[in-house]
């Protein structure tokens, strides 16, 4: 069972917004029966018509992405294509990144149109990790990785901000190479705390989300639906 207007939304064009305006003007009906409240609930049984046309459930799509430099994760990108373009899917536009990555950084990057579902991994109560590799622009000595880690447990002021950031973790691979996790989503966040520590990077890709990490077997641009277990790990 689901609300007529959250059906409505989801499985048309309209937003919550328009298919409340739709009922409100009588464009809807329920096995036959005009119906202008969206608290009505409906099931996969009922016919539900909006301007005299039948329309049918969409089931939720939940996609693993190894996004690829060089797009944008917009919905409405500007001077890079948008990563729904790279999907081969029936209606992508009622698709929408869960969460983001800038155009420069590649990886792991969900996909999905159950808004639920992607508040559930966004939201900052849940404190969920994203785990990334980053290679600098500078080598790292063990001594300045010791004192980068202490930094970023503590959090880093960002410029701009007054909130520092919360508690991160920090790993040193080698000169060049780390790993760095993040409970927080702020704007090119993992690239300004590099930069506020002095260590600028060259390249970032993001390898983890949560219990999620990124199916080796994806080239980039490519994607796949993520299994049932991978759904309710979030």
């Amino acid at each position: 069972m689901m609300r007529l207007d959250r059906f409505l939304s989801e499985s048309t064009e309209l937003t919550r917004s328009q298919a409340k305006q739709a009922l409100k003007r009588g464009e809807v009906s329920v096995d036959g029966e005009p119906v202008r409240s969206g608290a009505l609930h409906v099931d996969d049984e009922q016919k539900v018509l909006w301007q005299g046309k039948a329309i049918a459930r969409v089931g939720f799509r939940y996609l693993m992405m190894h996004k690829p430099e060089g797009v944008e994760c917009s919905l409405k990108p500007t001077h890079y294509p948008s990563v729904l373009s790279l999907i081969e899917i029936e209606q992508p536009e009622r698709l929408h990144p869960v969460g983001r990555l800038d155009v420069e950084t590649s990886g792991l990057l969900l996909i999905s149109d159950d808004g639920q579902w992607t508040h559930r991994v966004t939201t900052p109560n849940r404190d969920c990790l994203k785990r990334y590799r980053a290679t600098l622009i500078e080598p790292m000595d063990e001594a300045s990785a010791e004192r980068v880690e202490r930094r970023f447990g503590q959090g880093i002021a960002l410029d701009g901000e007054e909130k520092p950031t919360k508690p991160a973790t920090f790993q040193r691979l080698d000169d060049h190479d780390v790993v760095i996790g993040v409970t927080e989503g702020r704007y090119h966040q993992v690239r300004r705390m590099m930069t506020a520590v002095g260590y600028p990077l060259a390249s970032l890709h993001r390898e983890a989300i949560g219990p999620l990490e990124l199916d080796p077997d994806l080239e980039p641009g490519e994607c796949r639906h993520l299994r049932p277990e991978e759904i309710a790990a979030f």
